[in-house]
């Protein structure tokens, strides 16, 4: 194979330089595991550019997802670690003899990631989204450049996909999936349709139908499928709404466009149901499970038989066109802010659970440019490569182990509900939601990879090559950066060689990723010698620019 010259970050030359420069790293997305893909492989010394397609650095991490799924937390380490270290600064915890913020509001996150990749030398070009057709210019095995809705073109040595989505690799043309697969397909008892779903479920039979026989609005009339089999339905989505009880830096719950309290029909009479199942009106946290962040804020997310997961509508989302996703993005934003609305607002909500939500409101110092509603849709799920090797349900469970690890993960199987049905008896169901713990785990790199004749110079490390069940554990952010750190690594490794990236040494990524503070072994020992990496990192401050882990002190070797 043809050897590449390898060009070190922030190194401009002044002669004859190119108007568009061939990257040694190209990175699409900025989703948090994008982020420590871009600055692992600018610390291994490639010039690297991030290419996001939206005006937003962190992805969930900044756009709502504070109260993060850590799982075990001796299990993470390296850089998605560092990152929740540098929360900590940011916070100044090293006052109150802490270090690390697990749970940083989104503002405070996204500076985090911004000076990262600022310190790392990375190249960030905002609102750089691929064009819908020929996105992508392919030689043989490998991309060669990327070609962008504003007319640019980006060529690089090494690219990778960061993105929920998982639009670079659909465009370069390997192969991938999104859904369900069946329990048979890779022998996973928790595969394809659920037949009994009991979380996130109605505690109470209500029926379907009203009283002039009409389906209620949010309820599907399609058959639930069979149990175990197959299907295209994804797991629903929502927006991290970052609320807080501080008056003056509390912002009213917005009327949405278009609202109509009848399409939550089935909300009132819920709440109605749960009134006498449970002798009292349901609570805020009951219907919208509030995780506490810093300076009077909360975190609300989906819980319970109808919250804000809107289930069933974004079938169309992972190979849909950008209309249809835009479409189906505004359309759970209207339906989320009416939820809040209504319970906010509605005589037939109890007048408790009204009084309870609206001592909250949006939190007037986040997402300021987005009248303070998330800028980031929580897609839990949508493409997923499907490489030589695919992760399932044993390498969570049974084959923990790997020769290839590169990190760990540790959080439940954890996938919230795909449709809402009319069961046989005629109530309202839920199905699919998945909640089975795990023992910690390790991560191969392999999951990382397309097929070996596929394409030779593609990492993936949000979208990777799982099942539905092994993704529904994997998925969580502090995994993501970890994925993104190896990718970086292995990333600058191949444009330096010239390699594939199937010709990665594992061995030698293996090292560096524990010298840099990686965690292969579950054990607070194991993670106090990470964190031990992180902090002759900020004792010895390091400059922007190539090999700068090999720059530390000893004690950070």
């Amino acid at each position: 194979m043809r050897r590449l010259n390898f060009i070190p970050a922030l190194i401009v030359c002044a002669i004859a330089a190119p108007a568009q420069p061939v990257y040694d790293v190209v990175v699409y997305g900025a989703t948090a595991g994008g982020v420590m893909t871009a600055v692992a492989a600018a610390r291994h010394g490639a010039r690297v550019v991030m290419l996001e397609p939206r005006a937003q650095v962190g992805g969930m991490v900044a756009g709502g997802l504070s109260g993060t799924d850590v799982g075990k937390r001796e299990v993470i380490g390296g850089l998605a670690l560092e990152f929740y270290f540098r929360a900590g600064r940011a916070y100044g915890l090293e006052r109150h003899l802490q270090e690390i913020a697990w749970m940083p509001e989104p503002k405070v996150a996204a500076q985090v990631f911004r000076e990262m990749l600022r310190e790392a030398g990375v190249t960030l070009l905002e609102q750089h989204r691929l064009k819908e057709k020929g996105g992508v210019s392919r030689e043989g095995d490998r991309i060669i450049a990327v070609h962008l809705e504003n007319g640019t073109r980006i060529s690089g040595r090494i690219f990778a996909d960061a993105t929920y989505e998982g639009d670079l690799m659909a465009h370069a043309g390997v192969t991938y999936t999104f859904g369900r697969e069946s329990t048979a397909q890779y022998g996973e008892s928790l595969a394809g349709v659920r037949a009994v779903t009991p979380s996130h479920q109605f505690a109470v039979d209500i029926p379907a139908r009203d009283e002039g026989g009409r389906l209620l609005p949010e309820v599907s009339a399609e058959p639930r499928g069979e149990p175990g089999a197959a299907d295209k339905r994804i797991q629903a989505y929502n927006f991290r709404v970052i609320g807080t009880h501080v008056p003056e830096n509390r912002v009213p719950w917005p009327r949405p466009g278009g609202y109509d309290p009848a399409r939550y029909e089935l909300l009132a009479r819920y709440l109605t149901a749960m009134t006498a199942h449970l002798g009292r009106p349901m609570k805020l946290n009951e219907v919208s499970l509030l995780r506490v962040i810093p300076n009077g804020k909360v975190d609300l997310n989906n819980r319970g038989g109808f919250s804000t997961d809107f289930i069933g509508r974004n079938y169309d989302y992972p190979d849909g066109s950008y209309a249809t996703r835009e479409r189906i993005w505004r359309e759970h934003e209207e339906y989320q802010k009416g939820f809040y609305y209504f319970l906010a607002n509605d005589p037939r909500v109890p007048a408790a659970l009204r009084a309870e939500i609206n001592e909250y409101g949006l939190a007037r110092d986040e997402f300021v440019a987005n009248g303070h509603w998330p800028d980031q849709l929580y897609v839990r799920e949508a493409r997923r490569l499907v490489g030589d090797f695919v992760a399932t349900q044993r390498d969570l469970q049974t084959e923990r182990e790997k020769p290839d690890v590169i990190g760990m993960g540790s959080y439940n199987s954890d996938s919230h509900n795909v449709q809402r049905f009319v069961n046989d008896r005629g109530f309202i169901e839920n199905e699919g939601d998945v909640q089975v713990p795990v023992q910690p785990y390790q991560i191969p790199f392999r999951v990382l990879l397309p097929r070996r004749s596929e394409l030779a110079n593609l990492l993936v490390p949000v979208c990777f090559s799982a099942s539905h069940i092994a993704y529904s554990s994997l998925r969580m952010e502090p995994q993501y950066m970890i994925l993104g750190h190896a990718a970086g690594i292995a990333a600058a490794e191949a444009a330096r060689s010239g390699r594939s990236v199937h010709e990665t040494d594992v061995a030698r990524l293996q090292g560096t990723l524990r010298r840099e503070g990686a965690v292969f072994e579950r054990g607070l020992t194991f993670q106090e010698e990470a964190l031990a990496v992180i902090r002759a990192r900020f004792r010895a401050p390091v400059p922007p620019g190539p090999r700068a882990y090999e720059r530390l002190a000893p004690a950070a070797r």
